[in-house]
């Protein structure tokens, strides 16, 4: 057993990311952290490290329990680490509209920006 793996291998086969170049490319973006440092892909993850991975804006907490080179299914992927991400808030969509509806109505406009949070009169010119 292998004493520690590159970070975009470990990420790849834990099933985090679909393919090792997409771990890569995540690793050079800056969105991976290891023990709250910025890694390269090549970096070294051992046993009892802590990975922070921002995928779509939020961060994944991950702990490393176990080394694995290869892509493994996932149930062995999933003993492979602990998730310590905080749980999120449940977010209600705004705005959000069928696909297909067409535009918004001037009243479908206004009730979106009320639910927003936004001033009838942001965004207006003075004629002054």
């Amino acid at each position: 057993m292998p004493e520690s793996v590159r970070v975009d291998s470990w990420l790849w086969a834990i099933r985090i990311y679909k393919t090792r170049s997409a771990a890569t490319t995540a690793c050079r973006a800056g969105h991976v952290r290891l023990n709250g440092e910025k890694v390269k892909a090549a970096q070294a993850v051992r046993i009892g490290d802590e990975l922070r991975i921002r995928i779509a804006g939020f961060d994944r907490i991950l702990f490393v329990r176990q080394l694995l080179v290869k892509r493994v299914g996932a149930p062995i992927a999933a003993a492979a680490y602990e998730d310590r991400t905080p749980e999120r808030e449940p977010q209600a969509a705004l705005g959000l509209r069928d696909r297909g509806a067409g535009r918004p109505t001037k009243r479908e406009r206004r009730d979106i920006d009320r639910l927003r949070g936004r001033d009838e009169h942001d965004g207006e010119f003075s004629t002054d």
